[in-house]
């Protein structure tokens, strides 16, 4: 229970700076959608831009947050002559070493991955964008590392200065100055990330610096895997902004598409925003506590309560649809019905994530690595074949068979090979209500106005949490409060 608590401050704290800097950003998505009408792409542009931003990411990382953690947490084995500021060390110097070599390498040949692109006629996006993740990737092994030492407060802080100043700028910018181009995107985002990476400094002076050759031939053959697990997982959320323009038949409309799509999904991200908050947190304790007795109650405790929050997230933001989707523009609206089919999947990658540390703990992160790209082989099938005949539907269909897929294997293998027992029962209730509280949501509450369907899906919404409040959560055990109901 003491694991469980300091799980949920921990959470509660980097969700802070996840949550409430994602719902700045959601500030940003009227900006764009009201500011760059639909017609002229930039919007899609955006969106195309940063999902290559985001596998790029990935690669430049090399799964060295997660075997940061791994090998961090081995130096108090009495056999182990590595300190975690060695595992440290070696981590940033792997990671600096590749965001060097992809930059000159982007800088060398940016006439011919530009056109490859399709923005023969904008090198400079290119380039924003590439010294942007190069400068994210190296500020992932310190972030992580702050994580490590259990300094979520300091964590959360540099994220949100972050958050603050990109909406600042782009509120100068975009309102004030008038410059609604989607460059003015790109520049902002490479100045911002400048700013953030001085304030890892102090951190960086304090740190003993010895980069160790033999500890990084073992990091680099645990990390592998993780990298093709990252690579795969990561395409499951953005191959389909990808390959959209260059399967849909039309470039220009393509764009046009695009734009509304991820308009659409951001709404659907709150559910990607828990699952961060919940890793961020997570993480650490898992690897922390893979040596104790109960670790497996632990773990099955932890999934069965990531699933009921989540499903009344995903409760809660169709049942305030009728307010959620003014953050979009009213042009970009028509995408809204992709929102129920993203949450769903997201809720399905974030349950697959914590299925995955049966396999890291193990060291078989080979499993993962499978399993994702089983995934993504899925989504690509899907949108490949679905989007010139479906458009925008079949990304969020892909990404819904493609997250199922992962996660089914797996629990079927995990159960095999390191074997939990998961309150199924319990969960799939949780799940049933969903369902039924979703349909009532969908397609009865939606034939009255609006104020009446906000009323009765809160209604709706209560009756969820308090399925919630009287088998799992009861208030006679929670703290401060739980006394008036004790007597």
């Amino acid at each position: 229970m003491a694991n469980l608590k300091h799980l949920l401050k921990d959470t509660a704290i980097y969700g802070m700076s996840s949550i409430v800097g994602r719902f700045l950003n959601y500030l940003l998505v009227p900006l764009y959608t009201h500011c760059m009408p639909k017609e002229s792409g930039d919007y899609g542009i955006s969106t195309n831009m940063y999902a290559y931003v985001a596998l790029i990411l990935v690669i430049l990382t090399f799964g060295m947050e997660t075997t940061l953690f791994r090998f961090a947490n081995l130096t108090d084995d009495p056999t182990s002559t590595d300190k975690p500021d060695t595992v440290f060390s070696t981590s940033l110097f792997t990671v600096g070493t590749l965001s060097v070599l992809f930059f000159l390498l982007v800088t060398v040949f940016i006439e011919p991955i530009s056109s490859a692109l399709g923005y023969a006629n904008h090198h400079e996006y290119l380039l924003m964008m590439a010294a942007v993740v190069s400068l994210d990737a190296l500020q992932a092994v310190p972030f992580s590392y702050l994580r490590y030492l259990r300094r979520p407060v300091l964590f959360a802080s540099l994220k949100l200065l972050f958050i603050v100043l990109n909406i600042t700028l782009n509120c100068i910018f975009f309102l004030l100055l008038g410059k609604t181009q989607v460059v003015y995107i790109f520049r902002i985002n490479l100045w911002c990330t400048g700013l953030v990476t001085f304030f890892f400094i102090p951190l960086l002076l304090r740190v003993r610096w010895h980069v160790s050759w033999r500890l990084l031939r073992r990091m680099l053959a645990y990390s592998w895997p993780l990298l093709v697990l990252g690579i795969a997982g990561i395409l499951n959320q953005t191959a389909d902004k990808m390959i959209f323009p260059l399967v849909y038949p039309d470039r220009a409309q393509a764009e046009v598409q695009l734009g509304i799509y991820g308009a659409c999904v951001k709404i659907a991200m709150i559910m990607a925003m828990i699952t961060q908050a919940f890793r961020y947190a997570y993480e650490p304790i898992v690897f922390a506590k893979s040596r104790d007795g109960d670790k497996n109650e632990y773990y099955a405790s932890a999934m069965k309560y990531f699933i009921i929050f989540t499903l009344l997230a995903f409760l809660c933001v169709i049942g305030y649809m009728p307010l959620l989707q003014h953050i979009i523009g009213a042009g970009y609206r028509e995408g809204l019905r992709v929102v129920p089919i993203v949450m769903a999947a997201e809720i399905m990658m974030g349950v697959y994530f914590n299925l995955s540390f049966w396999y890291k703990l193990i060291d078989k992160t080979i499993y993962g690595a499978w399993f994702s790209l089983a995934g993504c082989a899925v989504l690509f099938a899907v949108n490949i074949w679905g989007i010139p005949r479906y458009g925008y539907m079949a990304c969020a269909w892909g990404g819904f068979a493609g997250y199922g897929v992962a996660m089914v294997l797996s629990y079927v293998v995990g159960q095999i090979k390191s074997p939990i027992r998961y309150p199924l029962r319990s969960i799939a209730v949780y799940v049933a209500l969903t369902v039924v509280l979703f349909w009532l949501m969908t397609d009865v509450t939606s034939a009255f106005s609006a104020p009446l369907r906000l009323a009765l899906n809160t209604v709706l919404i209560l009756a969820f949490v308090a399925h919630i409040l009287h088998y799992d959560l009861p208030l006679r055990g929670l703290p401060v409060i739980g006394k008036y109901f004790r007597k």
